[in-house]
């Protein structure tokens, strides 16, 4: 095996890996497809065993790839990483800083802060990755996290900013068309939206409202934001951070006293990024605007 590979050659690997061909590769980086191929034969030969093979659907990972992404990924973070710092060394707030946060709070509440930091320091840029994965950033996946739960790594800077309710919400064009419903047991008369996933997140919600179980559930889907535009549309009763719900006129709250779950949120980076500008500058504003989203201590 040889040791010295170059990054550009586990770059294309991850191209061909995630568009299946050697042309999608070409295109997705903006590189010659010859060079391409030309990089996965010498990936090949250099470990010594083979990554793709041909079908008629394409390029199909071999199980020595699929061994080799995690790390190949890795390196790609790593890659970025390298670059985001890089770019923001020199005089005044500039550079590249990697937000990763859920996809409501990313789209309903950091819009907003980013929009200020900006207006503040109009030569940082931001990257915003909305997923509900947990993004690593001991391995560079993003500079500066967002999450509902305390981060457990000790290698990371972490503030807790407050917490956010959640409760049951409804539009009233929805309750005046069905009803509203008196006692939790009316619900089951009702289009219940939830969680497709049989997630920790659900089981905690049915030990506080049996009533609100998988099973129930009239539409399911695994996404957050899914479930708030469900609520929103009318297409039933579900799950809504009650602050949101605050902002909208159309929703109503059901059951507040007998369903609310509490979910603290967090603000955190990696230790060696305090001494960024960017990123610290970056810290402080997301956690001072998701302070006023949280509910009053």
């Amino acid at each position: 095996m040889t040791y010295d590979i170059g990054w550009d050659l586990y770059r294309s690997f991850l191209g061909v890996l995630r568009e299946g061909s050697l042309s999608g590769a070409a295109r997705r980086l903006g590189v010659a497809q010859p060079t391409i191929g030309r990089h996965i034969a010498a990936l090949e030969e250099a470990l010594g065993v083979a990554l793709f093979t041909r079908s008629q659907s394409g390029l199909l990972p071999t199980d020595a790839a699929s061994r080799l992404v995690h790390y190949a990924e890795s390196m790609e973070a790593a890659a970025a990483a390298l670059e985001r710092v890089a770019s923001s060394q020199g005089p005044g707030m500039r550079g590249t800083v990697r937000v990763t946060a859920s996809d409501v709070i990313g789209v309903e509440v950091l819009p907003a802060i980013i929009a200020g930091l900006r207006e503040q320091h109009p030569d940082l840029r931001v990257e915003l990755a909305l997923t509900n994965k947990i993004q690593d950033l001991l391995r560079r996946e993003a500079d500066i996290a967002v999450r509902m739960t305390r981060p457990r790594q000790v290698s990371l800077v972490a503030r807790r900013v407050g917490t956010i309710e959640l409760g049951l919400h409804a539009t009233r064009r929805y309750l005046e068309r069905q009803g509203t419903p008196r006692q939790t047991g009316d619900l089951a008369r009702h289009a219940l939206i939830g969680f497709d996933e049989g997630t920790a997140f659900v089981r905690e919600a049915a030990k506080s409202f049996p009533d609100f179980q998988r099973d129930a559930f009239a539409i399911s889907t695994d996404s957050d934001l899914a479930q708030l535009a469900l609520i929103r549309a009318g297409a039933g009763i579900g799950i809504c951070q009650v602050g949101l719900a605050k902002r909208d006129a159309a929703l109503v709250r059901l059951f507040p006293d007998q369903f609310s779950l509490k979910m603290e949120i967090w603000v955190s980076m990696h230790e060696d990024l305090r001494n960024s500008p960017c990123c610290r500058i970056t810290f402080d504003a997301l956690a001072e605007g998701l302070r006023f989203h949280t509910d009053p201590p």
